[in-house]
Order: structure tokens, then C-alpha cells, then sequence
């Protein structure tokens, strides 16, 4: 069974930055998806960034330009670099992975494994 675990969410003000990471283990796929999703409260799961296994990257267009996906192979981690952060920013952040040959879906119902989220918060 594929875990992940996220970290790095917090508080910060507008025009911030705030690194989040991705713990993923037991994850063997060598074709792959893995990304984060957010969901603010009342408002559905949006995809933000996504990397595949060729690392190939995607991004919202409400976040490109600020933010920033990465993996760290040796570390089974991933990681969302997020700059001029905004107030319509703050959401739980997840986590979330699946087999995959090519582009990265933005579905969420294409991502069997999650994690438990991580929240941030942007002040103005």
C-alpha cells in the first residue's frame, strides 16, 4: 500500500512563500502521476501541479509562474514550492499519486492514493 505523507503547510501573508513536501514510500510504479491537489473550504478538489515519471511537470493556470513542483528521487519525495502566495491560495493541500503513462491528469478520480493534507493559510 502506497503512503504518503505532506508537510509543510502553515500560516504566512500575502506575497510569502511556503515549501511543501511529500513523503511518498512503498511506491514501485515505474510509470507514474504524483501531484497535489487543494481544496478550499465550500469549494471543490482543484489540481495545482503535477510531475510524471519522465518529469514532465503541469500546473493550474491559477498558480503558473508561482509555484514551483519538484521530486527528489532519493528521498521518495515531492515537494511544491509556493511564492507570491494570495489569500485565494489558502486551502488543505494534498498529496496524491497513481500509475500513469502519459500526461498527468488533473482528475482527481484518476489518483488512487492520497495523503491526509496539510493546511495553508494566507493572511492579506
Amino acid at each position: 500500500q502506497v503512503q504518503l505523507v505532506e508537510s509543510g503547510g502553515g500560516s504566512v501573508q500575502a506575497g510569502g512563500s511556503l515549501r511543501l513536501s511529500c513523503a511518498a514510500s512503498r511506491y514501485t510504479y515505474s510509470s507514474y502521476c504524483i501531484g497535489w491537489f487543494r481544496q478550499a473550504p465550500g469549494k471543490e478538489r482543484e489540481g495545482v501541479a503535477f510531475i510524471d515519471s519522465d518529469g514532465s511537470t503541469s500546473y493550474a493556470d491559477s498558480v503558473k509562474g508561482r509555484f514551483t513542483i519538484s521530486r527528489d528521487n532519493a528521498k521518495n519525495t515531492l515537494y511544491l514550492q509556493m511564492n507570491s502566495l494570495k489569500p485565494e491560495d489558502t486551502a488543505m493541500y494534498y498529496c496524491a499519486a497513481n500509475s500513469w503513462v502519459g500526461v498527468c491528469p488533473s482528475d482527481l478520480t484518476e489518483y488512487n492514493y492520497w495523503g491526509q493534507g496539510t493546511q495553508v493559510t494566507v493572511s492579506s
